[in-house]
């Protein structure tokens, strides 16, 4: 995958983060690209759902294997913020090649900043790690979204 590739496909990612932020969701999209195919994607879904293990990354893998036929992934996975423990040890456990995210995650963030969970040597699986595509963009919905939210009507009750 080239550079350019990588920011395209993160658009998409960041199309899905803006439709589950429009739905009322934590503005976080994914998509999995295979060969330089879509394959699927994900977008936050937990307040839709009602589901707390339906982040977008989760979202995308079940779909994939859904497509796939099998739990193998064994594809790139962009993703615009940084995954988050649970999210993480999916894509080991899904043996994702390759992970490509936008924006780091201060407060759970388990690729690079809080923990390297896709990079321990003691799991038996590692995910190569392309960080910082579009951080901006993707920083700026997540952004965005929590300033609406804490003007809302019902902030703080």
């Amino acid at each position: 995958m080239t550079e350019r590739d990588d920011s395209d496909w993160m658009r998409v990612a960041l199309d899905e983060a803006r439709a589950a932020g429009a739905a009322g969701d934590v503005p976080v999209g994914a998509v999995i690209v295979l060969d330089g195919r879509e394959l699927a994607r994900g977008r936050n879904r937990r307040e839709i759902d009602q589901d707390p293990t339906a982040h977008a990354e989760v979202v995308a893998l079940r779909a994939a294997a859904t497509v796939r036929a099998q739990w193998r992934i064994e594809a790139t996975l962009y993703v615009t913020q940084e995954p988050c423990p649970m999210c993480a040890g999916a894509l080991v456990n899904a043996r994702v090649r390759r992970l490509v995210y936008g924006c780091p995650n201060p407060k759970a963030g388990a690729v690079t900043t809080l923990f390297q969970l896709v990079s321990d040597a003691r799991l038996n699986h590692r995910v190569e790690v392309v960080p910082g595509v579009l951080a901006d963009e993707c920083a700026a919905e997540l952004k965005q979204f929590f300033a609406a939210l804490r003007k809302g009507p019902n902030y703080g009750s």
